[in-house]
């Protein structure tokens, strides 16, 4: 007897895949949630996180693995190679963990110059060596001329969660606080700004950076009173918030005003006609607090280099489970949903 499998996504809608289904948005969790998840599921991939929670002799460890096609190779403020080992690095970090080890796979096409790989196997070195991370094990393929478009990263992380820290998209709760640690959109306007070969009076460059240290601090200063930590890569703020809302079955409120954005961002958002809170960002990190502990997050945020213009930028309610809404800067109110398509293609 043969039995017929069904694909549980809607083919008359989407019969192949596009570019949208990996913008982070509403096509991204459609095929997650549509057909991953329901042929894999178990309770660490259920949880939907930045990476898994796994108990190991004793040790809360957070295991996570993340793929790199940006184009270009090399933007303001970065490359793949940095961008592929802060990503995973910042994976770990929004699980709670220090990063203990990296695994690297390169996926190189034909005629890619040596020159180029160097630069990229450079970059990645000085990054892992910045972090303290190091790579210990990795692989490489070659694939024909045309069927690669120069290099595709594949990364791997292991990193240690101290006791008692259990971070959770489910976690938030009414009354927390939603905190963001500095300027948004960077890094996709960067991106856009060399693929399209804009010139802005302010040099725009990505804030890719590793984020353990700023989360170290945040969870000695905090502890447990953290709900939720998540990097608001692919999707941007939006895209985050909104899957978080959905997860843990609350409601959001922000304040636009309260949401930190460099005026030459903000100008290159509005020339391009880009919302920010969908833009990509590779350096920054949002933080759900409970609302008692929320300025001393603040503050330590506001401690590390890399949270300087940290802000409290909304908090969660238990009136619109699900969703995520904005009070703009002249006092209106809008909906902020999942994006359906994709603003930036290969952003990372």
């Amino acid at each position: 007897m043969s039995l017929e499998l069904q694909c549980p996504l809607p083919l008359h809608n989407y019969p192949t895949v596009t570019m949208g289904h990996g913008g982070g948005g509403r096509l991204s969790q459609q095929l997650i949630e549509g057909m991953l998840r329901p042929a894999l599921s178990n309770p660490a991939l259920d949880a939907l996180h930045d990476g898994a929670r796994l108990a190991l002799g004793g040790e809360q460890v957070a295991f996570t693995t993340d793929s790199y096609v940006i184009s270009p190779l090399f933007f303001p403020g970065g490359d793949i190679g940095a961008l592929a080992i802060h990503g995973t690095i910042n994976d770990l970090a929004m699980c709670g963990a220090q990063p203990l080890a990296l695994a690297v796979g390169l996926i190189i096409e034909e005629g890619l110059p040596m020159e180029t790989l160097w630069r990229v196997v450079q970059s990645m070195q000085a990054a892992a060596r910045e972090a303290g991370v190091a790579v210990v094990t990795g692989d490489t393929k070659v694939v024909e001329r045309g069927k690669g478009d120069g290099i595709f990263i594949n990364t791997s992380g292991i990193g240690l969660i101290p006791p008692g820290i259990v971070l959770d998209p489910r976690r938030a709760a009414p009354g927390d606080h939603v905190l963001l640690s500095g300027p948004i959109a960077n890094h996709g306007i960067a991106i856009m700004s060399v693929r399209e070969g804009l010139a802005f009076e302010t040099a725009l460059e990505s804030d890719s950076a590793a984020l353990h240290g700023l989360v170290a601090g945040l969870l000695e200063a905090v502890g447990t009173h953290v709900h939720v930590l998540r990097d608001p890569t692919r999707g941007g703020v939006a895209s985050a918030l909104n899957e978080i809302a959905q997860a843990a079955g609350v409601g959001m409120s922000l304040d636009e005003a309260a949401i930190p954005l460099d005026e030459a961002v903000r100008g290159a958002c509005e020339m391009l006609g880009l919302d920010p809170l969908y833009v990509a960002n590779e350096g920054k990190c949002l933080a759900i607090v409970a609302p008692e502990q929320s300025e001393a997050a603040l503050a330590s945020m506001r401690a590390h280099p890399l949270g300087q213009s940290a802000a409290i930028i909304g908090h969660v309610n238990s009136t619109n489970p699900g969703r995520v809404t904005l009070r703009s800067r002249i006092g209106g109110s809008r909906v902020v949903d999942m994006l359906s398509g994709e603003q930036l293609p290969r952003i990372c």
